[in-house]
């Protein structure tokens, strides 16, 4: 249990409440903060003590005034917001010189993409911080409200969509004019999990005629609700994993997979891919003939580039254009340009989440508790999540 306890390493519970600091993002690219002001007067209302740096917020839309007026103490920088703090709510993993100004015993919370870079995780083990990563929630009923991959990732579909319709050279819907009638444009969808879902209703309500492949068989009926048509492509195997994640398929698998999708590829104007794997490079399923097969000012947006990217084109961070005239989006972090919406959401998150734990004022974390082993990474200065210590070992040569 972490409790307030102000200039020790040790754990003191005595006292009734926490405080809780939050720093302004310095991630390249990053508008988005950790909480809202909304959020931080039900935290304030609760009893605890926030602390949030001089323009957090400002990226996103929320002013330090808005902060006070919720209950907050505005800190001149992040050092002194994390002065004595029991718990530090972030977006973004911090970088070790953010990580120097957490005292030893505190908690952080934030995307620590623990499986993407399992090196960082020793850092916080070796400070003695507790770490809990809102990217490792399990994805069950129980903590759907605390599922921040869902709520960004479904921003990030939607933000691909409006992307796609700004970089296309034609309209998404038919339009019957004095001049003639316009076709709609075809969009693929890859991927029909949160993202992809959210992709689908945009296209569609744009007007696009939608057509989405997913490597589980089960999201079919999803796809089909929402007006679009599921592409069946036979790879000899199913892509269900646990938890309703999609799951790597075979070499041989994937193979025939990205070979069938060069037609569907092809004739389509625009192409959104959404396929990514915790801790791995992304799978590519946009070839670099099925990109030459597109029309000339054709579009992928590829939502993976974080992780390599879906597209064997695709230029992470960057927009691109291929030899045969096909613009590749391979923008980062989508959600951060809707940053206003999605600091709200992922707050909300981090509320549901800590709502969960706090007890009696104090962080408490049973380890026997789905949730609680699924989102710790370090505590008591040990790697205590398992995912996390297989990636190490991994990374070590098969070492313990």
């Amino acid at each position: 249990m972490l409790g307030s306890h102000r200039g020790t390493g040790a754990p003191n519970y005595d006292t009734s409440r926490m405080k809780i600091a939050v720093p302004k993002e310095r991630a390249s690219g990053e508008r988005r903060v950790a909480l809202v002001p909304e959020i931080v007067a039900k935290f304030v209302k609760g009893g605890h003590t926030l602390a949030i740096e001089r323009g957090a917020g400002a990226s996103a839309g929320y002013t330090d005034a808005a902060y006070e007026a919720a209950g907050a103490t505005i800190a001149p920088d992040s050092n002194a917001a994390y002065a004595d703090a029991d718990l530090i709510v972030r977006v973004a993993k911090p970088t070790d010189a953010e990580l120097d100004g957490i005292r030893r015993g505190a908690a952080l919370v934030g995307f620590l993409a623990p499986l993407g870079d399992p090196r960082s995780v020793e850092r916080y083990a070796e400070r003695g911080i507790t770490a809990l990563s809102m990217d490792a929630i399990p994805r069950t009923t129980k903590a759907q409200t605390m599922d921040a991959l869902s709520s960004q990732a479904n921003i990030g579909g939607y933000k691909a969509a409006l992307l796609a319709a700004d970089h296309l050279p034609k309209f998404f819907p038919m339009l019957t004019t004095a001049a003639g009638t316009v076709p709609p444009a075809k969009a693929l969808i890859i991927g029909a999990g949160v993202a992809g879902l959210q992709a689908i209703a945009t296209v569609r309500r744009l007007g696009a005629v939608v057509t989405a492949y997913d490597t589980r068989p089960v999201v079919a009926e999803q796809v089909k609700s929402l007006g679009a048509k599921f592409l069946e492509i036979d790879v000899g195997e199913s892509g269900e994993g646990q938890g309703g994640y999609a799951k790597e398929l075979s070499k041989e698998a994937l193979e025939k997979q990205r070979a069938a999708m060069v037609k569907a590829i092809g004739a389509s104007d625009v192409v959104i891919t959404t396929a990514a794997i915790p801790g791995r490079r992304a799978p590519i399923l946009v070839t670099r003939e099925a990109v030459a097969a597109m029309a000339p000012g054709s579009v992928v947006v590829d939502l993976a580039a974080e992780t390599g990217g879906n597209c064997e084109l695709t230029k992470p961070g960057e927009v691109a254009t291929s030899d045969n005239g096909v613009t590749i989006v391979g923008l980062l972090n989508l959600p951060s340009a809707l940053a206003y919406d999605a600091s709200r959401l992922y707050a909300r998150n981090v509320q549901a989440l800590l709502d969960y734990l706090i007890k009696d004022g104090a962080l408490t974390l049973d380890a026997s508790d789905e949730i609680v082993a699924g989102t710790t990474i370090t505590r008591d200065g040990q790697i205590v999540h398992e995912p996390t210590r297989s990636a190490l070992a991994a990374a070590s040569g098969g070492a313990a």
